[in-house]
């Protein structure tokens, strides 16, 4: 358990996820109140990745329940083992000829079988899903409900019973009560808005993209050899694509699979024809790519007018310094 939301910032930090004092505040109270928290934000900006390392730093297993278009509650909490149920009919069969011994009707023998429906209809033949598994679960747990915004809003209303009292209704058994209350995450990318029932029984936290010097700290914390002024450069080149109308923005996650790139191919700075190079790591539509690659030659032209203003030539990107001068920067920077 989390002492305070400093302890929460140094745990995860020990886990690689850098956060600020919101996040570590809302994931406090929700351990002290023992409240669900329901985390939106633009997708990869980490907050699946939030809930796997409070699972990590707290000692919680996690249990993740992946949303989408037509779950249900079968596939959330619980499905019959009818394959089990049938064998073993098939190995009683005697037994249950034995028990109907003596019956002259139908209607006798149906009352004879049915006394033994708690025989079949039991935990021995239920097949837990993620709900039932959390509820269940014989050490305290953490429950993942991801993405919640892309299931239909029959199971939004399905999970007000499982998140308000942390117990579920199995017909043929009765309540299930929780052993241990999880700790609850629920993300959504706000693909549609989620009910107003939904968010009063939750604490809210959105996550949005980083700030210039937060990305960086992140590049230095999840991408091993980056240099500082690399790091700096291709942070301003994703800080000003996100201002672009875009049909999909890249994120924390793109930044540091474009960084990963950038090693793989050994590069020391960002020069224009790297970028035009790369763009499709960090871009996932032609649109985007066109509008960042028209983007990108204004800036270098911006740049080269700014070089001259000073009273120089422009520097040119694939230009190494001269020993024991300092490096330069990258055009883009």
């Amino acid at each position: 358990m989390f002492e305070s939301p400093e302890a929460v910032i140094e745990q995860l930090d020990q886990q690689g996820y850098i956060c600020d004092k919101n996040i570590a505040t809302v994931v406090f109270l929700a351990m002290k109140l023992e409240k669900p928290i329901l985390v939106e934000g633009p997708a990869g900006v980490g907050k699946t990745e939030l809930a796997k390392v409070v699972s990590a730093a707290s000692g919680r297993p996690m249990i993740r329940l992946q949303c989408y278009e037509g779950l249900d509650e079968a596939k959330a909490l619980y499905e019959w083992e009818y394959s089990k149920q049938l064998l073993y009919t098939q190995i009683l069969k005697e037994k249950f000829a034995e028990a109907m011994a003596g019956t002259t009707t139908v209607a006798g023998a149906a009352d004879r079988v049915g006394q033994e429906d708690s025989v079949f209809f039991s935990e021995r033949f239920i097949v837990p899903r993620p709900l039932l598994r959390a509820i269940q679960a014989d050490d305290p747990s953490l429950l993942l409900i991801d993405e919640v915004d892309k299931s239909d809003p029959e199971f939004e209303a399905f999970l007000l019973e499982v998140l308000s009292d942390f117990q579920v209704t199995v017909p043929e058994i009765g309540t299930l009560d929780a052993r241990h209350k999880p700790i609850v995450f629920l993300t959504s990318n706000d693909a549609r808005e989620m009910s107003d029932a939904l968010k009063r029984r939750c604490l809210h936290l959105y996550i949005d993209f980083p700030n210039e010097e937060l990305e960086v700290r992140i590049l230095d914390k999840k991408v091993d050899g980056i240099e500082q002024r690399l790091a700096e450069e291709l942070v301003g080149v994703m800080q000003r694509l996100r201002k672009l109308d875009l049909k999909k923005t890249p994120s924390i996650s793109e930044t540091l699979d474009w960084a990963r790139a950038l090693l793989a191919l050994n590069a020391q700075d960002l020069d224009e024809a790297l970028v035009r190079d790369t763009l499709n790591v960090i871009l996932k539509y032609e649109g985007d790519i066109k509008k960042a690659q028209s983007e990108l030659g204004r800036l270098i032209t911006r740049k080269a007018e700014e070089g001259q203003a000073e009273g120089g030539a422009p520097a040119k990107a694939e230009e190494k310094p001269a020993a024991g001068t300092p490096a330069k920067k990258g055009v883009l920077h």
